[in-house]
């Protein structure tokens, strides 16, 4: 077997995660959190899920699925399915599990795994983290990771919508 068959193993159902993070905590090993659409994977996400890995053992990934995206960002979202996105997202070294979640947030998706930390992009404050006061209250944290200033799958999408310009 390749590296490149474990890909799909890593993408698990919310019942596969909370058994994966049971027996990675056996050794002493701590769980990181972090969410979102990831639409169209680009530098910022990748930094986002750099910045996330580093604040624990096993990064794991909770990923809107598409009834959530379309309630959230409208009907032409997302570009990608929930397949495509997690698939991409599994195939990336620093993330460990990519689990899917219908909710417009992922609070019941966090409440059953309690990771040690949950890590969101500089956009939010501690405050506005779905889950920071049930896993602070658990002995975890919440970490605010910087932006890469430049990316935005919004402003890329309205750039590939945007007529070419002339020379």
């Amino acid at each position: 077997m390749n590296r490149a068959d474990l890909i799909p193993s890593k993408i698990l159902t919310r019942e596969q995660a909370v058994q994966r993070v049971a027996q990675w905590r056996l050794p002493g090993k701590t769980i990181a959190f972090t969410n979102g659409v990831f639409d169209l994977l680009h530098p910022g996400h990748i930094f986002s899920l750099s910045e996330a890995a580093r604040e624990a053992s096993y990064l794991i990934v909770g990923l809107n699925a598409d009834v959530s995206v379309k309630r959230l960002k409208g009907n032409d979202r997302p570009v990608n399915n929930q397949d495509a996105r997690a698939l991409l997202l599994a195939s990336l070294l620093m993330v460990d599990a990519v689990v899917l979640f219908e909710e417009d947030t992922p609070l019941e998706l966090i409440k059953a795994l309690m990771p040690d930390v949950i890590v969101k992009g500089g956009d939010y404050t501690p405050e506005q983290v779905a889950g920071a006061k049930e896993v602070i209250a658990a002995g975890g944290k919440v970490v605010i990771n910087p932006i890469l200033e430049g990316w935005s799958t919004t402003r890329l999408i309205e750039k590939m919508k945007a007529p070419p310009d002339n020379p």
